[in-house]
């Protein structure tokens, strides 16, 4: 067994190519039988084994900086890198966490977990190891899927232009390559990046370009020789163009050629992108056959590649199954996703009606600004993007949608806590981000009956809207099978009573009917009010509270800060209601990974955690 003896980056070092495959396939069932218990991110691990190896094993981390993109590639890194002790606690309550984290670990380079950054952070790190006249290798790896965001290409101009010293690793996982080819472009790229034909075209560079009066023009006409033949017979133009040398394609599950590769890229200077050919969930029949489940999967059996759940009804279901009944009925709706078509629920969508159907990729400012386009056109878009992903298309929501009032809705999956991915997941801000925007209306349901009618409702608005939902198993008992309307800005009371108001608003909004009746038991009388509408808010209902009540208690899963109580304040300020008022949400803190149980105990978001706050309250009278 190798993998009990490999520690550190520095085990790898004493160990032959053909121990280290031995090492691959000893790592990847390890990651199989983790991931089966834990979930977590599969099929991208599974194909990065030996290019995670073959990086560690010819760079020296954590003095060289070893980038990972996004993150959902980075299992195998924390098992080489003094962490393989731990691992079996990957994305549990105290345990690892999923992605690459600095708190974690000195070979952790940056906090990641939103796609398409790692190039920027390796340019600005040479630019600062430059100044600081220092010799450390900064390598970014970056999925093909990655790169579709535009800030990839902004940084690989910028790149190019400064000269960066960088390396750029591109882990391809859907270019299909035959093996003939694959191993004749790595022996090729072996000898073209070797040290010897490197020297010699530095040479002939230099003599070619001291002919008096016309060898700068033989040069570069060369050089555009050199180009064209290149251009014919590798995908590489286009980083060249970029100021790149560009090697590739490798074969990424071939250590021998990897680990030549990386030696000889290693010696090169300036910005240098590899191309590395890999398999998604490679190793894994299941997972192989079916990459996109195996992506971000919950828990599993390893035997079957069956999922271990209890077949909940999930928001995103609802979501998913309301969009489809709606657009049989309405040919101009069409569905918008960032390369998420699976995690939010329009995989079924995409089947029923392809034609209607828009996977932009990672680029959420495009899909959002493309989404107001064709509303323009007389189209019903419906853009669906996690919370935390939609918070880089802001600009785009602000003036491509909202200045214009185009009819966008917004379906905001994973708003609030998201659970074992963490800081870079949760969505916390989407409240304050929306809720400030002139013309949007923005919706949170209670339940999965009121998410249907939102949906609905948010078509008929003709207006930006935005509905922000919950990771997880839907709240409510049952459904109902007509569409309703709900009118803008009405809130709905779910019981009365004079000793605080309960304000809440989506999944808070059980909690807090959980918490009203313990808490009539004790003699304490609550009023709870669904605020499903965060924008614009029932400023009759909430001016009527104020006379009626002694105190109210704004409950929600966003940041306090400029969220829904910050809200209900304001408008209490506007009419000139001066009333004790207190918000319950998440602190001004990062939520570190765990689960949602939990994280929400933690902070003191949950039924137990309401119901303190009233009775700590109440006291202090």
């Amino acid at each position: 067994m190798f993998l009990e003896k490999i520690n550190s980056p520095e085990d790898l070092k004493k160990l032959n190519t053909v121990e280290l495959a031995r090492l691959a396939e000893e790592i990847r069932p390890y990651i199989i039988k983790v991931v089966s218990r834990t979930g977590g991110h599969l099929s991208s691990n599974l194909g990065v084994v030996e290019l995670t190896i073959a990086l560690h094993y010819v760079f020296d981390a954590p003095n060289d900086k070893i980038i990972w993109d996004v993150g959902h590639q980075c299992y195998t890194h924390k098992i080489l890198t003094e962490r393989k002790g731990k691992f079996d606690t990957l994305r549990q309550d105290e345990g690892l966490s999923g992605f690459p984290s600095r708190k974690e670990s000195v070979y952790d380079v940056f906090d990641t977990g939103h796609a398409s950054n790692s190039i920027s952070i390796a340019v600005g790190l040479a630019e600062a190891q430059k100044k600081a006249d220092k010799k450390q290798k900064i390598v970014a790896v970056i999925g093909d899927g990655s790169l579709t965001g535009g800030m990839s290409f902004e940084a690989l101009n910028h790149a190019g232009h400064l000269k960066s010293n960088i390396i750029v690793v591109l882990n391809d996982n859907e270019m299909s390559i035959s093996k003939n080819i694959g191993a004749l472009s790595s022996y090729l790229n072996k000898i073209m990046t070797g040290e010897f034909v490197s020297n010699v075209r530095e040479e002939i560079k230099n003599i070619l370009k001291n002919i008096p009066a016309v060898g700068d023009k033989v040069y570069k006409a060369a050089r555009h020789l050199e180009e064209t033949i290149k251009g014919f017979v590798t995908p590489g133009m286009l980083f060249e163009a970029l100021g790149f040398q560009y090697v590739g394609p490798v074969d990424g599950h071939n250590l021998n050629h990897l680990i030549d590769n990386l030696k000889n890229v290693k010696r090169l200077k300036g910005p240098v992108l590899i191309h590395v050919v890999t398999k998604k969930g490679k190793g894994y029949t299941y997972a192989e056959d079916d990459p996109a489940r195996f992506h971000g999967v919950s828990t599993f059996e390893m035997k079957t590649g069956n999922s271990i759940d209890n077949g909940s009804y999930t928001y995103t279901d609802v979501f998913g199954d309301t969009i489809i009944e709606l657009a049989k009925k309405d040919e101009r709706i069409i569905a918008v996703t960032a390369a998420m078509g699976l995690g939010t629920g329009l995989e079924k969508f995409s089947q029923f009606f392809p034609e209607r159907f828009y996977d932009i990729g990672i680029a959420e400012q495009h899909g959002v600004t493309f989404a107001a386009a064709m509303a323009l056109g007389g189209l019903k878009p419906i853009v669906a993007i996690y919370s935390t992903f939609l918070q880089r298309a802001y600009d785009q929501i602000v003036i491509d949608v909202c200045l214009q009032n185009l009819p966008v809705v917004f379906a905001i999956d994973r708003s609030g806590i998201v659970g074992q991915d963490g800081p870079t997941h949760h969505g916390t801000f989407d409240i304050s981000y929306f809720r400030h925007i002139p013309n949007m209306v923005l919706m949170s349901p209670k339940d999965k009956n009121e998410l249907r009618q939102m949906i609905y409702s948010a078509y008929l608005y003709e207006r930006p809207v935005a509905i922000r939902y919950p990771r997880g198993e839907a709240q409510g008992v049952k459904i109902d099978e007509d569409f309703k309307e709900i009118p803008i800005g009405r809130w709905e009371i779910l019981r009365e009573g004079e000793d605080v108001a309960i304000i809440a608003c989506g999944n808070t909004v059980y909690p807090a009917i959980a918490a009203a009746r313990e808490l009539e038991e004790e003699g304490i009388h609550s009023s709870v009010i669904n605020g499903r509408f965060i924008k614009p808010m029932d400023r009759n209902m909430l001016v009527d509270l104020a006379t009626h009540t002694k105190k109210i208690l704004t409950v929600e899963e966003g940041a306090v800060i400029g969220g829904f109580g910050s809200g209900v304040m304001e408008l209490l300020s506007e009419e000139g209601i001066a009333m004790p008022v207190k918000s319950i949400g998440i602190p001004d803190i990062f939520l570190s990974h765990g689960s949602q149980k939990m994280l929400r105990k933690q902070i003191g978001l949950d039924q137990e955690g309401i119901k303190r706050v009233i009775k700590q309250w109440l006291k202090k009278e």
